[in-house]
């Protein structure tokens, strides 16, 4: 199995923007509204077999006539002042019902998203998911930082609404970036590749619901727009933000009041410089999770 390049487009040093589904789909969302927004033309993908059973079984007449595969996309599009090619890929390569992928399919499927970039002389690579964060719903989400090499990091402590992971309170410099948008960093860096990961925070009591979280989307689609140097307009996803906002203003108020008020007081925490939080405490914000996750564990799904 392979890539398959459709067209062969002349760039000159572009960057690659590359996304897999993740947590409310915050960096898939981002980088496929990007890619629609300057209308970024598909000129390949990688074949599917190696790394996905089938979704579906098209039949006509009672005969197969087609196998319905996740797809693994590439888009480019040349800027007036920079060349993009944008990876998009409609899900992870896992095993053994694993949402996120690991192994050798996903090694695999990094390379060859590598190999693309580098044929067409690429030596800066973006990737985007989400980051957990102690945040409320109602705050403008940041954008976490990581950089696949030290000559980077003054680089992004320059930007605005963007703070490094590891200056995160409490991550003592540690940090995990799941499946193949964080894959795809260490790959890079192995190849010699210059490579930052934005991650867009979301409420760490939304993590577990299967809907977008835009808000986020947003941010990162911000900060795309500021580390490339493009005009990108992001009020796109002003519409999917209101109707987002919406459900999750209803599901907080079926929470018990209780839980309402703990999450209400995440309004104050400061992630990256405690001293300017509130009246907070770090007991405070450890008995909000812990009085979160309790409330979660005690319902079904679905309720």
């Amino acid at each position: 199995m392979a890539v398959k390049i459709y067209k062969e487009p002349k760039l000159e040093n572009p960057v690659l923007i590359a996304s897999w589904p993740g947590i409310g789909n915050i960096g898939l969302l981002a980088v496929d509204t990007l890619r629609n927004l300057i209308n970024a033309e598909e000129f390949g993908e990688i074949e599917p077999m190696e790394f996905f059973y089938p979704r579906k079984v098209v039949l006509q007449n009672g005969e197969i006539r087609n196998l319905e595969f996740p797809s693994s996309r590439f888009y480019y599009k040349q800027l007036e002042n920079r060349d993009l090619i944008i990876f998009i890929g409609e899900e992870q390569p896992a095993e053994s019902g694993r949402t996120y992928a690991e192994g050798a399919k996903a090694y695999r499927m990094a390379d060859m998203v590598l190999d693309v970039a580098v044929k067409f002389g690429c030596r800066r690579v973006y990737t985007s998911g989400a980051a957990v964060a102690p945040i409320h719903h109602s705050v403008k989400p940041r954008v976490w930082a990581v950089p696949n090499s030290k000559n980077l990091l003054d680089e992004v402590k320059s930007l605005a609404n963007i703070v490094l992971m590891s200056d995160i309170e409490e991550r003592n410099g540690q940090g995990t970036i799941t499946g193949l948008n964080g894959l795809l960093l260490g790959v890079a860096r192995r190849r010699g590749l210059e490579a930052i990961c934005l991650m867009g925070e979301i409420p760490v009591y939304l993590q577990g619901f299967p809907f977008p979280y835009p808000k986020a989307s947003k941010s990162v689609l911000e900060a795309f727009s500021t580390v490339i140097g493009i005009n990108i307009e992001t009020y796109a996803l002003d519409g999917l933000i209101a109707q987002s906002e919406e459900g999750i203003e209803h599901l907080f108020e079926s929470f018990p009041s209780e839980i309402k008020d703990q999450i209400d007081k995440l309004k104050t925490i400061t992630t990256v410089h405690p001293e300017q939080n509130g009246p907070i405490t770090e007991d405070d914000k450890k008995k909000i999770l812990e009085d979160i996750d309790k409330m979660f564990h005690q319902h079904p799904k679905g309720e």
